[in-house]
């Protein structure tokens, strides 16, 4: 067939795939490419007992065996089978008091995406605006559905709601519509930084004053060290916050377990009034069907063995990810001291928390540049290119610490160093 959609050809879509084959091809290179949680932490055991814990809990509520056959081996329903669960966690963890009816239980944070993308995308001047650099799953969820993207430049130090504005004040006046605006506040993917409090609560004021909705992603907070700021959806007090959660680092990734706080009120064409996460699992129903029961079980379980708290079933996870971000910070300090990166034109952020830290270089860290890495100097990381819409980043990478042992850290940044050195210096 020789037409088929454009997003199919978009290097965008590519990235992932160009990654993996990095990695596949040289398997001896130390990897600060992928976002992944440590393996150290998983025992296959526990996923039984995360599903036992939870049948039990259906027991307790009264449910008989064939209900808990049931929910677990049947299709269940569209919009979540642990919706009440994930409220409860919500509450005693977040700050945030929202009906479960509020909860669509999805395939990931990637599937929210997606489906708050369609059901607020309503006609062509609709716009998604997105802090950039920006996770590729937004912007491939937008290019999956021909939604236009307008970045908004993220500085060095972070968001600025000036920023914002003046691109929301920008699209309203060539005839666009800023539908929401899509950002990390915490320990953001790729750059690692957080939104500060007055930053977020000028984000909530921007978005009530221009009629858009924010949709919040913030899946590393409760895996960082120290106190997190509050969240904007718990904050959010007239409902302009879309809440995307997930459960890939807090539980496990293999769950693909996520979820969608959609408490807004929407009016349907003949003027009744129903919760957007009504028409999210409407989508749903036409592209997932349903999110996993044994999935869902895994992870009700793990909230329910918490007591819905994963900020204290993640306190041993959150050290050891705040224990690699120093090390990584103190070895790149100690293979590139201050003098000598300020001469080589090298700078990096040091992010409190997260998975992620950014690095700039003097040359262009593009794709060829990452195959030399890897097949000379044995060291894999990601180019920032790929995660800015707008173009740029060509000068930045991006290094992952959270997958790496402390020993694979201090091999793979002295790796790093020397290839920094050796590109720097060539110029």
């Amino acid at each position: 067939m020789a037409e088929l959609h454009g997003s199919v050809s978009e290097p965008l879509l590519d990235t992932m795939n160009f990654l993996n084959e990095i990695t596949h091809r040289y398997p001896d290179a130390i990897s600060f490419a992928p976002g992944r949680p440590y393996d150290g932490f998983f025992d296959p055991e526990q996923v039984i007992a995360h599903i036992r814990r939870y049948m039990d809990h259906l027991a307790q509520q009264g449910g008989t065996p064939d209900d808990i056959r049931t929910a677990l081996y049947q299709y269940g329903p569209t919009a979540g089978l642990i919706r009440g669960i994930i409220a409860d966690s919500l509450r005693a963890d977040e700050d945030t008091d929202v009906p479960a009816e509020s909860i669509v239980v999805t395939v990931g944070a990637q599937e929210a995406m997606l489906l708050v993308l369609r059901a607020l995308m309503a006609g062509p001047d609709d716009v998604l605006l997105v802090s950039s650099p920006c996770y590729v799953g937004i912007t491939g969820a937008a290019r999956l559905l021909d939604v236009p993207v307008r970045p908004v430049p993220e500085r060095e130090d972070g968001f600025r709601a000036a920023d914002l504005e003046a691109a929301v004040r920008e699209e309203l006046a060539n005839g666009r519509r800023p539908r929401a605006f899509y950002v990390v506040p915490d320990h953001s993917n790729p750059s690692g930084t957080t939104m500060g409090p007055d930053a977020r609560e000028e984000l909530l004021n921007l978005a009530e004053r221009y009629d858009f909705l924010v949709l919040e992603d913030s899946p590393y907070r409760l895996v960082s060290p120290g106190t997190p700021l509050p969240t904007l959806k718990s904050r959010d007090r007239t409902r302009r916050v879309v809440h995307l959660g997930s459960y890939s680092k807090t539980v496990f990734p293999g769950a693909r377990v996520g979820f969608v706080v959609a408490d807004q009120r929407v009016r349907d064409a003949q003027g009744g009034e129903h919760l957007l996460a009504d028409e999210l699992a409407k989508i749903k129903s036409m592209v997932t069907v349903n999110t996993s029961s044994l999935s869902q079980a895994a992870v009700a379980g793990a909230l329910l063995g918490a007591r819905g708290r994963l900020s204290q079933l993640n306190a041993r996870a959150a050290a050891r990810y705040g224990d690699a971000m120093r090390q990584m910070l103190r070895q790149l300090d100690a293979r590139l001291p201050a003098d000598r990166r300020a001469r080589l034109g090298v700078s990096w952020n040091e992010p409190t928390g997260g998975f992620f830290l950014t690095m700039r270089v003097p040359f262009r860290a593009d794709n060829a540049q990452l195959v030399r890495s890897a097949e000379d100097f044995g060291v894999i990381w990601t180019p920032m290119s790929h995660f800015h819409p707008g173009g740029g980043g060509h000068h930045g990478i991006r290094l992952s610490t959270s997958y790496l042992t402390p020993a694979e850290i201090e091999e793979g940044t002295a790796r790093l160093a020397r290839f920094v050195e050796a590109q720097s210096t060539a110029l």
